[in-house]
């Protein structure tokens, strides 16, 4: 398609360049000798050659875009793609708006110097060249006097193409920062903030002070507009002014016989031909080396090191096959290199195919954290993790997420219908097997009560939800992944007591077969776990059975007296 664009330029360039010569013999052997036979001749070559120019200019227009357009598909999909592998690590430091400007905003902004540069560049290169020989054909003279302003003019450009860089650089930073708070404050959850915490004044402010900010950069973005196109009709006015003169000095000062009016006017419309590609060349430069700030912002993510990746001859793990025994060996682990503390220390854990491992603690132990390292959603500093004795570094990660499942305790419920939301867990689901998943997991009634049941769409985030349906719904969505490693991160801590009661049945369903990780919010959901691993400032301090800690009075009984005083104080001012 290249090829061809090329091809489609030069032939352009060729018939673009044939009316100006034409004409000059019109004037000069039609007109001037009244040879009313090279009139109609040349005038009807004019016109052939005029309609071809623009057919062909049309032509190789289409497919410059057309590759441009596949150039910018292929970019915006490999750094979603990208993005797509990036651990949670990246998600969790960095904004949304500042991923979304770059991933639309940045990549959109390239996408005129990317659809046009090629072919604007040899189009106006072929033109600039063609019309520069065919002026020294009509008279040198005249050629180098319009080609002396023309440094000056470069140099011009260049300087607005270094200025327009910075700005345009400005500009998107100053646009992703507006886009980022756009996004935190007119989501659902940023609307609810703002209006029950009486911030309305305070939010108009910052965003009068970003959104003004952000004016004055594209003030400054028009301002290097103007100031380009006014030097260009600047350079434009004063050559064919000189032009004129000296045309002028030789034919009547100098009397000299050889520059005829034809050449004159052929001289000009050559001229005028040569201003246009020469201006569309340096716009084309500005264009090109403002967007190379645009470029960086979008290279600057696509070098992003993806720190979780298969090795290159990773294992494939075949789900049938999978039992689900699960091992942490001396495994170490912080978020960032330059955290002093270790958020685990030491973790040794030996979880058998099929048995239920509580993990309970005081907020912040690092409870979660030990499940995110068996998806691998972080990688372990130092140690192991193995399923089947196999590290699930030296497994596919597609292989381990398909025997893994997470209901985590903030569920997310992306702007569909219930039946898209859960087929997330299992495309080729079938209705039914839908509605047995949300029968299992004590939604389906809420559902089927619904107006478009299966079909209604679930809002942002899931807001037409409550936080229990909502983690019913994440529940059902496990069910049908069907996995043999199940993580529960506090998975009924949004139901009320009987809603608890009658998911905990079908969780008990759930689990059989499975090896289950279950942070427990309430400890009362895992009094029959094989094995229970009491973590305080990222160790395990206690492990054993209910029976066996709570007979050891430390940190378990603790907390179990605490939560059992607390339900009772709760019962009692109910009953009141």
């Amino acid at each position: 398609m290249v090829y061809l664009t090329i091809l489609a330029v030069i032939v352009g360039v060729l018939f673009g360049l044939m009316p100006p010569l034409f004409l000059r013999t019109i004037i000069d052997d039609g007109l001037t000798k009244l040879n009313m036979s090279t009139v109609i001749t040349f005038s009807i070559l004019t016109v052939l050659a005029t309609i071809g120019g623009a057919v062909f200019t049309l032509l190789y227009g289409y497919w410059s875009v057309l590759v441009g357009q596949k150039i910018m598909h292929d970019m915006r999909t490999s750094l979603f793609d990208h993005l797509q592998g990036m651990s949670l690590k990246f998600f969790t430091s960095t904004r949304t708006g500042e991923i979304q400007t770059r991933l639309i905003s940045d990549v959109s902004g390239v996408q005129g110097v990317v659809s046009a540069t090629l072919t604007d560049a040899l189009s106006n290169i072929g033109i600039i060249i063609s019309t520069i020989v065919a002026m020294l054909i009509v008279d040198w003279r005249l050629t180098l006097l319009a080609l002396a302003l023309v440094p000056v003019f470069l140099s011009a450009g260049k300087a607005l193409g270094e200025w327009a860089r910075t700005i345009r650089k400005g500009t998107q930073e100053q646009t992703a920062e507006l886009n980022s708070m756009m996004q935190e404050m007119l989501s659902v959850s940023g609307a609810l903030l703002v209006k029950t915490s009486s911030r309305k004044d305070q939010l108009m402010a910052k965003f009068g002070q970003e959104s003004e900010a952000l004016a004055g950069w594209q003030i400054k973005q028009q301002v290097m507009t103007y100031v380009f196109f006014g030097l260009m009709r600047t350079v434009t006015a004063l050559i064919p002014a000189l032009v004129y003169w000296y045309a002028g000095y030789l034919m009547i000062q100098r009397g000299d016989t050889s520059l005829t009016v034809g050449k004159l006017v052929a001289f000009t419309m050559l001229q005028t031909r040569m201003f246009f590609p020469l201006s569309g060349m340096m716009a084309s430069y500005v264009e090109v080396l403002s967007s190379f700030a645009l470029f960086e912002r979008i290279f600057e993510y696509m070098d992003l090191k993806q720190d979780i990746t298969d090795k290159p001859n990773a294992q494939v793990v075949n789900q049938a096959a999978c039992r689900g025994d699960v091992s942490f060996t001396d495994v170490w682990f912080k978020y960032e290199d330059s955290q002093e503390d270790w958020t685990l220390k030491g973790i040794n854990i030996e979880a058998k195919a099929g048995e239920l491992i509580a993990l309970v603690g005081p907020s912040g132990s690092g409870k979660t954290t030990i499940s995110y390292l068996i998806p691998r959603l972080y990688d372990a500093v130092k140690g192991s993790i193995k399923v089947d004795g196999v590290d699930v570094k030296d497994m596919t990660m597609a292989s381990l997420v398909s025997v893994t499942g997470v209901v985590s305790q903030e569920t997310y419920l992306v702007h569909d219908t219930v039946k898209e939301n859960l087929r997330y867990a299992n495309p080729d689901a079938t209705d039914q097997v839908l509605i047995d998943a949300c029968k299992a997991a004590n939604i389906w009634d809420h559902i089927s009560a619904l107006p478009q049941g299966l079909d209604t769409v679930v809002g942002e985030r899931g807001y037409k939800f409550s936080g229990g349906e909502k983690q019913r719904l994440a529940i059902a969505r496990a069910i049908l992944k069907n996995p043999k490693i199940l993580i529960l991160d506090e998975a009924t801590s949004a139901l009320d007591t009987t809603s608890e009661r009658i998911i905990q049945q079908s969780m008990n369903t759930l689990m059989v077969g499975r090896t289950t990780f279950a942070i427990a919010h309430r400890l009362s959901t895992i009094l029959h776990a094989d094995q229970i691993l009491v973590l305080r400032d990222g160790e395990i301090v206690e492990r054993g059975k209910h029976d066996e800690l709570l007979a050891m009075g430390g940190l378990y009984r603790e907390l179990y007296e605490e939560q059992f005083q607390r339900d009772n104080e709760h019962v009692a001012a109910l009953s009141e």
